[in-house]
């Protein structure tokens, strides 16, 4: 998985934890850990379907997944420009919009992290 080996967790586990079991074994387990493509190119395959595809849902999840897998914020961006000529720009626009939060959300975390660091 990411650079720490920690394996991804389906986040439902308080409402569906049958689905949940599932998907960590066999998604996250097994198919996210073949030796056919890194993890790096599964998350670039990843976020190019669910932005297609228009999984606004799933989407935050798997772009902070992209982002500690290796695959860069420049990266990410010239995949979603790339995206929008063949999915269309309404879903180029969105993903745009969700990867802002999510990087708003990052850099938020680590002023945080510094900011308590800085304290101690």
């Amino acid at each position: 998985m990411a650079k720490d080996d920690a394996p991804m967790r389906a986040p439902w586990g308080d409402v569906a934890p049958r689905l949940t079991e599932i998907t960590d074994a066999v998604l996250f387990d097994d198919v996210w850990r073949r030796p056919g493509l890194s993890p790096r190119d599964r998350s670039l395959v990843t976020i190019a379907s669910l932005i297609s595809l228009y999984r606004v849902n799933e989407l935050p999840f798997h772009l902070k997944t992209a982002l500690k897998n290796g695959v860069t914020r420049d990266e990410i961006v010239e995949t979603i420009t790339h995206l929008a000529f063949y999915s269309g720009w309404p879903t180029a626009g969105t993903a745009v919009g969700i990867f802002r939060k999510v990087l708003a959300e990052i850099d938020q975390t680590h002023d945080n992290e510094g900011a308590t660091n800085a304290d101690a």
